[in-house]
This record gives C-alpha cells, sequence and structure tokens, in this order.
C-alpha cells in the first residue's frame, strides 16, 4: 500500500463531522513535527461549537514559503442506510476509495502531506519554506477556522507567498481543471413592509408583494458587470420570497425575500449594495434591507505558482489543465488576503457530498507527485 493511500484511509476513518477534527490533525502534526515543523494548535469558538486548526511551519533558506491548506471536517453522512458502506470505515471496490471526505478533502491531506515528506527527504535544507494550514470549520460556518489563522499570521507579520487549497478542483481526470479565483458572495435579505387587512378590501391595505414585484423584475434583469477574462458575470439570483400568513383571505403585511449575489472581480459588494438600493428607492418600496457579505473574491492570474501547478500536471498526467473561478466560495478568500498567489488544486469532485463519496484509488499517488512536483519547481526559482 501507497503511504498517501494508507493516510487517506487513516483520515477518513477518523469522524470529523464539522465541527469536529476527530483525530485528523495530531495524526498529521506526529508526521510533520519530526521534520522539523514548528507546530501550533489554535483553538476558536463557543463551548459548543469548538474548532480546532493546525499551523504547521517549516521555513526554508530563501524566505520564501508554499503553504497547503485544507480542511479536516467533512459534511454529515446523510441516511447511513443509503450508504454502501459505513462511511467512516474506508472501503475499495471497483477501484475507488469510498469514505465520507474520500474527495473533500481527506485525500488532499494525505497527499500534500506525503509530498512535503518526500520533499525533504531530498531536500533536507531547502530554499523553499512550507506550511499546513488545516481547519475543522471550513464546512460549517467558517467563522472560527482559517479566517482566524490568517488574522493570527496577519498580526505577526508572516510573510506567505503561494498557497495551494487542496479543495476538489478536477472534473473527469485528474489535473483537467484548477481554480486561480473564485467569485465573491453578497446576500441580502430584503423586507418590504404593506398594510394587512381583509383580500375583499385591498382600498385599506398595501400588498408588499405586489410592490415588490416591478423592482424584483429590474434586478433579476439588470446587467451588473460583464466579467472579464478569468470571470463569467456577476449573477443575481432570488433563493427565497416569504408573504403572508398561510390564509388565504389576507393581504400580507410584508414579504421577505432572500437573494445573493456571485460577483466577479470587476465589481465590488459595495457598488453592488448601491445600485440595488438605488433600483430600489425608485420604485418606492418601504423596505429595510440587510447585507451579508460572505467572501470577497480573489484572483491569481498566471505566473510563479500557476506555472509550477500546471507544469506538474502536465509532467504527471500529460493533461493540459483549464483554469476556473467557477463554483462556490472556499478557504482560498481568507488566504488571499494575506498571500498574493493562491489556487486550488484536488481530486475529481463528482462525489462531493454525496451518498459513497470516493476518490479512484489510481489517482492517489499521481495527485501526490504533482503536489511534490510543485514544491521541486518553486524550489529551483
Amino acid at each position: 500500500m501507497s503511504k498517501t493511500l494508507h493516510l487517506t484511509e487513516q483520515l477518513i476513518a477518523q469522524r470529523s463531522v464539522t465541527p469536529e477534527d476527530g483525530q485528523c490533525q495530531p495524526l498529521i502534526q506526529a508526521r510533520l513535527a519530526p521534520l522539523g515543523f514548528a507546530c501550533e494548535t489554535i483553538v476558536s469558538g463557543p463551548a459548543d461549537f469548538r474548532v480546532t486548526n493546525l499551523w504547521a511551519k517549516r521555513p526554508g533558506r530563501s524566505g520564501r514559503t508554499l503553504v497547503f491548506a485544507g480542511h479536516t471536517d467533512v459534511v454529515p453522512t446523510g441516511p447511513l442506510e443509503q450508504w454502501t458502506s459505513d462511511p467512516f470505515v474506508p472501503s475499495h471496490r471497483d477501484g475507488r476509495l469510498y469514505g465520507r471526505g474520500a474527495a473533500d478533502m481527506k485525500t488532499s491531506i494525505a497527499a500534500f502531506t506525503v509530498a512535503a515528506e518526500e520533499f525533504l527527504a531530498a531536500h533536507p535544507q531547502p530554499k523553499l519554506g512550507i506550511a499546513l494550514l488545516l481547519t475543522s470549520d471550513e464546512e460549517g460556518p467558517s467563522v472560527d477556522g482559517t479566517v482566524v489563522v490568517c488574522e493570527k499570521l496577519r498580526e505577526r507579520g508572516e510573510k506567505l507567498d503561494y498557497c495551494i487549497v487542496g479543495e476538489p478542483t478536477s472534473v473527469e481526470k485528474l489535473g483537467d481543471m484548477i481554480k486561480n479565483g473564485r467569485r465573491g458572495s453578497l446576500t441580502g435579505k430584503l423586507t418590504v413592509k404593506g398594510i394587512q387587512a381583509h383580500i375583499a378590501y385591498p382600498q385599506l391595505g398595501l400588498n408588499p408583494i405586489h410592490k415588490a414585484l416591478p423592482a424584483l423584475a429590474e434586478l433579476a434583469a439588470t446587467e451588473w458587470d460583464r466579467g472579464n477574462e478569468f470571470f463569467p458575470p456577476t449573477s443575481f439570483q432570488i433563493s427565497n420570497i416569504h408573504g403572508g400568513t398561510g390564509a388565504g383571505n389576507i393581504i400580507p403585511g410584508r414579504a421577505v425575500i432572500d437573494f445573493n449575489f456571485r460577483f466577479a472581480s470587476v465589481s465590488t459588494a459595495e457598488e453592488l449594495q448601491q445600485r440595488v438600493h438605488a433600483i430600489l428607492d425608485r420604485h418606492g418600496l418601504d423596505y429595510e434591507l440587510q447585507w451579508t457579505v460572505g467572501g470577497q473574491p480573489f484572483l491569481t492570474t498566471p505566473g510563479e505558482l500557476v506555472g509550477a501547478v500546471q507544469e506538474a500536471i502536465r509532467a504527471v498526467t500529460g493533461v493540459d489543465t483549464e483554469l476556473s473561478t467557477t463554483g462556490g466560495t472556499s478557504d482560498g478568500r481568507f488566504i488571499s488576503r494575506i498571500c498574493p498567489q493562491v489556487i486550488e488544486f484536488g481530486p475529481i469532485n463528482a462525489s462531493i457530498h454525496k451518498i459513497d463519496e470516493h476518490v479512484r484509488v489510481a489517482d492517489l499517488d499521481p495527485l501526490k507527485e504533482i503536489y511534490r512536483g510543485v514544491l521541486e519547481r518553486l524550489e529551483a526559482l
């Protein structure tokens, strides 16, 4: 059994449903500490939602540092009876390794840990520094995990140069896609006020749903931007509309509309908020609007890190990888605040968060070789 497969199985066996880590981070720390990594456990969050974070760093002679980032927590399993095998007992069928977190993202953690071990065996005194940042709060609220660690590093003046987040980004075969950025996320909760009344006496009421509809239609039809070379245009989507008491003869007193922007780097959260308010005001609505910025967009243009990853993928798999910024948010949005070059790369993502989550066993060691290839290429700079 390969070292990568063995460590992946050990990690899958840990019941680390968010915010629990199980014993994932101690397993990784036990392997890193003998290699000269200074390991720090950072616990954060309220008593009923304690989050465990690991920051491990081994400085290099050049002062440059590559960070491998990931999360040890996994999403809940869903109905256990629908799983073919226990989600926390690593199982093999038809060349696949099954278990919760197999793809998202315990395979990546195992692969970059073993890659670091092999790299340091070949380069006992490397120019390149290596660090690992692991959290148990990526699948949860993401308020006591990577963002907390990054803030501590910023306060200390830690300098990070490159970061690979081990999110599962491949689509059909290993290495066919990496994420060199992500869109921002901006959520609004709009409350439109009306006057409740009997539906047979509309002159005595004011229907907030009727009032809101023209404004919502304009919001849905608005072109917010046209994106750019790396980002698709900003999208606006309504996710929920709530109004009324459930009775069929009452004009509601208020309507609540939830919506979300996934926005390109050519727009800002502040600009989008201003434009929404302008539309609502123009339609004369009596409203309240609460905003939540889930994450700012980040983008790493082709350069040292993107080039190293592309070359390593091509050398190991022969695949010419596609750069993409699609998908949801990731912890890269926090790391990008203190690190100028951040990309995401990991195994095939087709089964993530699903029943019978799995990875192809044949992809494990190539993934490790790609991570090691990135280390070798950055070491040579």
